[in-house]
């Protein structure tokens, strides 16, 4: 399939067919030692996803028993084999036209600028689930992970600059062409660069752990109040970016803050801790929650959010349960959105 303007990637508050997660590969984890509770989240993450919409878990051949074993009839499985578990970031990205037929990007994938080998299946998966679902792929010749944009699906598109223009993406794109680039596939006018992701995080600051859109024209942002933390500066700098910005249909934004939890580590290394990387399903939110001295912030997340989604059910999982391998909730999900695609599926079984 060749581009198309008629097409645009929806909000992810939108409708929602399904969605996609990838299962855990022990082999690919940076703590190996951690893959029976790794996957018992990612099982608590897919029962509560399952009570507001349809599961579709990407399985290898080798873990496919074991993911039926921990989460049952919660979720439909498809056996595509991939290398790592981050669906949000090599999977594709839906896109809807005005007729409600889907299509969808298969963005080129390098884990986060080669930092993980090997790759080569994750690559694929995108163009594999547009295969199996009949739906019409457009391969992209550039590096985009799905973590690292959020659009209002009305022409407006969040991102960072540390993170798409990054040389270990694309150092042969300049900042405007990966913009031409944004703009011809998801058919987005407006694009707000925030300069830089959460403190430490290994994705390159993904914008989808510091700041999302919550409705046109709001935007909900995690900030730090403590000068001596890292994330200070970070909040500052895109707090008044942000306040300078406008979307593009030339609103103002309305700005929502929710304050960080707690730094917590993990031998020796400061975890990228964010309730921004909540899910949003069909009348619903996933809220990774942290416990312990996060429970304050825990609770004023969950309040923060249901005032802002008051017609949405928040449903709080074990954040802690994945963060140790590098992401959360949103990290590892990815939206079809609801929509017309032609003809059965042939690995869509329980």
């Amino acid at each position: 399939m060749q581009k198309n303007n008629s097409f645009r990637m929806p909000a992810e508050w939108e409708q929602h067919e399904r969605t996609f997660i990838e299962w855990p590969v022990k082999e690919s984890m940076v703590w190996p030692e951690n893959y029976q509770s790794v996957c018992k989240g990612y099982a608590e993450v897919i029962r509560a996803i399952s009570a507001f919409e349809k599961v579709t878990v990407i399985v290898n051949d080798a873990d496919s028993a074991f993911a039926k074993q921990l989460c049952e009839s919660s979720a439909q499985y498809l056996t595509i084999p991939h290398n790592d578990a981050w669906c949000r970031d090599n999977g594709p990205t839906f896109l809807i036209d005005k007729d409600s037929r889907l299509a969808a990007v298969n963005w080129k994938f390098n884990a986060w600028g080669e930092k993980y080998l090997p790759y080569d299946l994750d690559d694929t998966v995108a163009s594999a689930v547009a295969l199996e679902f009949n739906i019409p792929c457009i391969d992209a010749t550039v590096v985009i992970e799905g973590g690292s944009i959020h659009v209002d699906g009305e022409g407006t598109l969040l991102t960072t600059e540390e993170c798409l223009l990054n040389p270990n993406r694309n150092p042969h794109l300049t900042r405007s062409q990966i913009e031409e680039t944004l703009r011809a596939h998801l058919n987005v006018s407006k694009i707000i660069w925030l300069k830089r992701g959460l403190f430490g995080d290994e994705t390159d600051g993904h914008v989808d752990n510091i700041a999302c859109f919550a409705a046109p024209g709001v935007i909900l942002i995690q900030t730090c109040h403590d000068e001596t933390d890292p994330n200070f500066a970070i909040t500052k700098e895109n707090l008044h970016i942000l306040g300078e910005s406008t979307d593009a249909a030339g609103r103002s934004f309305q700005i929502i803050e929710i304050p960080q939890p707690p730094a917590r580590y993990y031998n020796g290394e400061r975890l990228t801790l964010s309730y921004l990387n909540f899910y949003l399903v069909n009348g619903g939110i996933i809220l990774p929650v942290f416990g312990e001295d996060a429970k304050d912030t825990d609770l004023e997340a969950s309040r923060i959010l249901q005032n802002a989604f008051p017609n949405r059910k928040i449903v709080p999982v074990d954040g802690m349960a994945l963060i140790t391998e590098g992401g959360n909730v949103h990290c590892i999900t990815q939206q079809m959105p609801l929509g017309i695609h032609p003809g059965a599926v042939k690995g869509d079984k329980r």
